[in-house]
């Protein structure tokens, strides 16, 4: 069309343009929009699948939900997300997360798709959205634990300037400044970058205990090219706080003592780095190919001095409350690198459309673990009365006992294919090889003697699943994974153990409802480690190191995810699960025992309703965040192969814990209220007997923002 033909015909569409429009009396029509969790591929999955066509549960929480609920800590967080929950609060440094009854260690958290270390909690304030892959993700990811995975994502660059300057302040004199700026360096926009920074200092509503930390998150994006691009990202955390490891139990029985007090000495310190730097380079073959290549390397330091774990090194809580103190002195160097390169794209094959993945990933560990010679007997305290003796105060200085260094070397090859049969019927098949080499050098500094091991595992992992899609608006779902384990110790036969192998079962029905203002899940799953590692008794052997893969744990569970947007301005979140993990067959505990540290139930629900322009209380918001915590054992599990054994569980009773915000933004600049815990519910984590860390009470809070 010529362009003396284009003016004449809007030249035209004026001329008929309606009287209404002419005089400016058309009324304002809002259109929007909504796009459901069930549309919103999650990086984890290495590849864009939406979770509507992926046999298997998966969840997101987006930035926008944590400024509302105002989230101070990943525990914050994973209140929106069922069947993935904190078991444990090591310390007072380490928040222990668990999911569909197993623990979550450093294999299964990640940040930006890289494994990162979780012997420390995580920094929020960079983070864009978490993602949760529940179940088996050993095809892309190797040896990770069965309940599931959890990825932190933080915020990228940005080819607009802008950012964020923040303050909070709260209880027990806590207050953080955060400052998050982005834009580009370059006037062609070839180059952008981020940066987000806080400080974060604080007392606790514990005695004594106080925290400290630093962090700083640069990242780059580098146009190397119409389809290449290039992005380094920078993290580094400091983190300084008082070790906190609560108060034991007396004879498995939870201590009526004030919720603030610390019965540790005052001295005490847990001291931890980490660092870390990430190259992702993408290169976008054609419009259906990718391929990326990620390599990234990370630095883990720490130092904890303190009196060691009441109960522990058979110093028990007396029945008077008596308890002697020992001392406790452990310094961890890790580093950790990684390479992988993942081939995604999507084709034909005569009537099917496949949506195909091919990758390869080889990472190491390199881990020095330093263990100091302990004082069994350093001084007493009464944990019912603390003025009835004078505690010390010097710290001695100790030795270092062993140094055990623990490299491991992995290696993973891995292929998936998402097939479209029919509009209706869609086929995900994979595989993973997994090929593992852990060694083991003890050095004990007062002889000079070094012990030496290696153990070779590899594992081939499958994935299969199905997914019957009868409308577009809802998906039926099956799927089988398997996973493994890697095991320590050897067998009766001084031979290595294999690593154990586990099967795991998933189905469920996802649905979208009015268009994406309403999202359902339903998942069913059950896992089963038939060959788990125990104790071999034949021969009379009481050695915990020479073990036999006759036990068997099994999971099983049920989990319901609901999100909607019913009306604009309002959305809710809720969900609730069911797990039941128990030993099903064991030489060493009762057969139909549960596990511990896993509640049979939790549930939550989330309210938030933004006032919209129409109104007078436009720019205000208001917010409900609630918890369904269900009753867990802690302790130590009977042995039945111990006669009389005077182990014990400790009951953990359920909990309901309610939070409220309220928030107000005008243009640029907005101010947000939180309360926690508004009842001031009591409850604990605690781990086996010597661990017994209260939650925490009531607390205020206040965000002030300004954006440019």
């Amino acid at each position: 069309m010529s362009v003396l033909a284009f003016l004449g015909t809007i030249t035209t569409m004026i001329a008929q343009t309606p009287d209404s429009i002419k005089t400016g009396t058309l009324k304002v029509v809002e259109i929007s929009s909504a796009k459901s969790e069930n549309e919103k591929p999650v990086s984890l999955g290495k590849i864009a699948i939406k979770p509507m066509d992926l046999p298997q549960s998966v969840a997101s929480i987006d930035r926008e939900v944590m400024e509302q609920q105002q989230t101070m800590r990943l525990s914050d967080v994973l209140k929106n997300f069922n069947g993935v929950y904190i078991m444990g609060a090591t310390g007072g440094y380490q928040e222990e997360i668990a999911g569909r009854g197993f623990a979550f260690n450093s294999n299964n958290t990640f940040k930006n798709g890289i494994r990162f270390n979780n012997a420390a909690m995580p920094e929020l304030s960079a983070l864009e959205r978490v993602e949760v892959m529940k179940g088996s993700s050993a095809i892309l990811f190797g040896n990770v634990a069965a309940g599931g995975v959890i990825n932190l994502i933080t915020k990228k660059p940005n080819y607009t300037t802008g950012g964020e300057i923040t303050m909070t302040a709260g209880s027990y004199d806590f207050y953080k400044p955060m400052v998050d700026v982005y834009g580009t360096i370059d006037k062609n926009k070839h180059i952008a970058y981020r940066v987000n920074t806080s400080y974060e200092k604080a007392r606790s509503f514990r005695d004594v205990v106080n925290a400290e930390r630093t962090y700083i998150n640069p990242s780059f994006l580098f146009k190397l090219g119409k389809k290449t691009e290039l992005l380094i990202e920078g993290d580094y955390l400091k983190d300084n706080r008082t070790a906190d490891f609560g108060v034991g139990a007396i004879d498995y029985q939870l201590i009526d003592v004030p919720r603030e007090r610390f019965i540790g000495v005052n001295w005490s310190y847990i001291k931890t780095e980490q660092k870390g730097a990430t190259a992702s380079i993408t290169h976008h073959i054609n419009k259906n190919w990718d391929i990326k290549s990620v390599t990234a390397y990370q630095q883990f330091n720490s130092d904890l001095f303190s009196n060691v774990r009441p109960n522990s090194s058979s110093q028990f809580v007396k029945a008077d409350g008596k308890w002697i103190r020992g001392l406790q002195r452990t310094k961890i160097d890790e580093t950790y690198g990684i390479t992988q390169l993942d081939l995604t794209g999507k084709f034909k094959t005569w009537i099917l459309k496949h949506t195909f993945l091919l990758g390869a990933d080889a990472d190491q560990y390199d881990t020095d673990n330093h263990s100091f010679n302990g004082v069994t007997k350093y001084d007493s305290v009464n944990v019912f009365n603390l003025d009835l003796y004078k505690p010390r105060a010097d710290v001695p200085d100790l030795t270092v006992k062993t140094t055990t260094g623990s490299p491991i070397n992995r290696l993973g090859i891995y292929v998936q294919d998402l097939i479209e049969i029919t509009r209706y019927v869609k086929l995900l098949a994979g595989v993973r090889f997994s090929y593992l080499e852990t060694y083991s050098n003890v050095l004990t500094h007062s002889t000079g003697v070094t012990v030496k091991s290696v153990q070779f595992d590899n594992a081939f992992s499958p994935r299969l699943g199905l997914v019957i899609q009868p409308k577009p608006f809802l998906s039926l779902f099956g799927s089988y994974s398997n996973s493994f384990t890697p095991n320590t110790g050897v067998d009766i036969n001084n031979n290595a153990l294999p690593p154990s192998l586990i099967d795991q079962y998933e189905a469920g029905i996802k649905t979208d409802l009015f268009r994406g203002l309403f999202s359902g899940n339903i998942t069913a799953y059950q896992i089963v480690n038939s060959n788990l590692a125990q104790t071999d008794l034949s021969a009379g052997n009481t050695n915990s190191s020479i073990k036999i893969l006759a036990g068997e744990v099994t999971s099983q569970g049920l989990e319901v995810d609901l999100s909607s947007k019913p009306l604009k301005g309002l959305s809710l979140l809720a969900g609730y699960s069911f797990n039941e993990t128990k030993y099903t067959k064991s030489n060493t505990f009762i057969e139909g025992s549960l596990l511990r540290y896993n509640p049979k139930h939790t549930a939550n629900l989330s309210i938030h309703y933004n006032f919209s322009q129409q109104t007078v209380l436009n720019g205000l918001s208001i917010g409900l965040s609630s918890l369904y915590f269900g009753e867990r054992y802690a302790g130590r599990s009977t042995r039945i192969a111990v006669p009389n054994d005077t182990y014990k569980l400790i009951r953990l009773p359920e909990y309901f814990q309610l939070d409220a915000s309220l928030g107000y933004v005008k243009e640029k600049f907005s101010i947000r209220f939180k309360v926690s815990n508004i009842t001031d519910v009591l409850s604990y984590n605690v781990h086996d007997d010597n661990s017994v860390n209260p939650i925490a009470p009531r607390q205020f809070s206040t965000t002030i923002g300004f954006k440019f």
